[in-house]
């Protein structure tokens, strides 16, 4: 699904999968790797996760640990 946002169209990630779908091989590669180079750039350092990791184990807010539990998933596999 296209839709208007100011002077841009805004995809919808299904969308955009459609798309890519119907790419040749040779540029799913290029989007593929496009991906994992930004996954790559999301991971957070060891030193991040060890001060999330600390942060998480000293909190006794059970919302806080959770929400500090996705942050390290997310950081850790570039997510």
């Amino acid at each position: 699904m296209n839709s208007k946002f100011g002077d841009y169209f805004v995809m919808t990630a299904k969308a955009v999968i459609e798309e890519i779908k119907h790419l040749p091989r040779a540029e799913q590669s290029r989007v593929i790797q496009f991906a994992f180079e930004l996954a790559r750039e999301r991971q957070l350092s060891g030193d991040k996760l060890s001060d999330l990791a600390q942060k998480m184990t000293d909190s006794g807010n059970p919302a806080e640990v959770q929400k500090l539990r996705e942050e390290i998933h997310r950081g850790f596999y570039g997510e």
